[in-house]
């Protein structure tokens, strides 16, 4: 079946988050957790080291917009579901719908980390792909000097495949990298 006619919901919720795909508007909440998270998200995230305006991220939403539409990439923002406060971002990534498989990426407003959300958003993300969209594999990558991002997989018990050495470069291009790459499959009966 072409991906564009697979229908699933736009939203979900876990016990503490709304979590949805982007939509028009939301660049201003997105715009404002980047700026108050930049120095956290440089050392990690090649896109903060660029100067985006708020129309900027606009455009980008608008533009994850037409793609998770398009099932081409599954962007999801995340937020508080007692208050509506954008917290964060996440999604499923570099799909390959034949398999189908996908990769877990995310980042948070710096000012709601250390409260257990993002690793929340990744287990209701995984469990989405795994039940909703039927994924045979869900992956996590991230700089193996990424000790929050890595907290995430390994607190959800996805299995560290392998280490890729040298198979980066830091967020500021500066230093090459490694890559962990954690993994949970669908087991087949």
């Amino acid at each position: 079946m072409n991906p564009i006619l697979f229908d699933f919901p736009d939203s979900f919720y876990t016990e503490r988050l709304k979590i949805r795909s982007p939509r028009h508007g939301d660049g201003k909440a997105v715009f404002e957790a980047i700026s108050a998270s930049l120095n956290e998200l440089k050392p990690w995230m090649p896109w903060a080291h660029k100067n985006q305006t708020e129309q900027d991220v606009e455009c980008n939403v608008r533009s994850a917009h037409a793609k998770f539409l398009t099932r081409e990439d599954l962007r999801l923002h995340i937020f508080l579901k007692n208050t509506g406060q954008f917290i964060a971002a996440s999604g499923l990534h570099r799909i390959n719908w034949d398999v189908p498989k996908f990769e877990i990426g995310y980042w948070i407003d710096t000012r709601y980390s250390g409260n257990g959300y993002m690793t929340e958003a990744v287990q209701g993300i995984t469990c989405l792909a795994f039940q909703t969209l039927h994924a045979n594999r869900v992956e996590i990558r991230c700089d193996a000097k990424n000790v929050k991002s890595r907290a995430i997989p390994e607190k959800l018990n996805f299995v560290l495949e392998g280490i890729l050495k040298n198979d980066g470069v830091s967020a500021d291009g500066k230093e090459v990298r490694d890559t962990c790459i954690f993994a949970k499959i669908q087991m087949n009966s």
